[in-house]
């Protein structure tokens, strides 16, 4: 003889098995609040990295800039002038740095991140056939530094220069304690 067995008893089962699944909603906002926690403390230093990029990006296109006008100077057998440049088109000024050939054609523009600052002692100066660079064609050997900075203390090291030694050699260099954005 065989016993039916009672129909409450697999409904019982499925009850508790399907109270058993997900998450409650305290569970949840706990989670919630540990992961915007977690993102309030990351932020600061994520800025950091963003600013600490763009200016060694700046730097960095600035450095290829040199070496193109100095190789196209050398190529050309021509005096190439690199320039700071307000509209991208003609020197004077601003946040683009222009090379030009000898007959004034632009042939490269570096465009600066707007929320970089790009200054120099010398806004314009010339690659001589040599492969020298000039303040102008009958000056000495130009030592100049290009400096960029953001106005911010995230990074510390808010400063990157490019500098232009004697020989035209370039460099980059980040100063240890920043300073302010001029």
């Amino acid at each position: 003889m065989q016993l039916a067995r009672s129909p409450a008893a697999p409904v019982k089962h499925l009850q508790i098995a399907s109270r058993a699944r997900g998450f409650t909603l305290v569970e949840l906002m706990v989670t919630v609040a540990v992961a915007a926690i977690l993102m309030a403390i990351a932020t600061p230093s994520f800025t950091s990295i963003i600013n600490s990029n763009r200016l060694t990006s700046a730097a960095n296109e600035m450095v290829a800039t040199l070496q193109f006008a100095r190789m196209e100077a050398v190529r050309q057998n021509r005096t190439v002038r690199v320039c700071s440049s307000g509209n991208g088109t003609s020197c004077g000024g601003g946040g683009a740095w222009l090379v030009l050939d000898a007959a004034g054609a632009v042939l490269r523009v570096n465009q600066v991140n707007p929320k970089v600052v790009s200054s120099a002692t010398v806004g314009s100066f010339i690659f001589r056939a040599d492969g020298l660079a000039r303040e102008t064609a009958a000056s000495g050997l130009l030592n100049n530094d290009l400096r960029f900075c953001i106005d911010t203390t995230t990074p510390k090291q808010n400063i990157r220069l490019v500098s232009i030694g004697s020989g035209s050699r370039v460099s980059t260099s980040t100063p240890k304690d920043g300073g302010a954005c001029k």
